[in-house]
């Protein structure tokens, strides 16, 4: 399940509010053995994912480097061509 969070630092264009909520879901979805929790749990899920995704924000925000942007889209075509040597080519 971790495997979905992505990195999100020193990317053109900046990751957006949903990306960063993203990764919260999924790093507190890993830590709670939960994909959705029971109504009796929800409400401290949710606050997890609130809280873990502002300290992520935070995170991000303040974090530097004199490294230049890495490009999403060239990252992405990366992504594919590994994911394309490990399992395959899809048809």
């Amino acid at each position: 399940m971790c495997r979905n969070i992505k990195t999100l630092f020193n990317f053109e264009p900046p990751a957006t509010q949903s990306e960063i909520r993203d990764a919260s879901l999924q790093f507190v979805r890993k830590l709670s053995g939960f994909t959705h929790p029971s109504q009796t749990n929800e409400a401290a899920f949710n606050q997890a994912v609130d809280e873990v995704t502002a300290a992520a924000r935070s995170l991000i925000a303040s974090l530097v480097t004199t490294a230049q942007p890495r490009d999403r889209v060239i990252e992405a075509a990366k992504a594919r061509a590994r994911s394309a040597a490990r399992f395959g080519a899809r048809d």
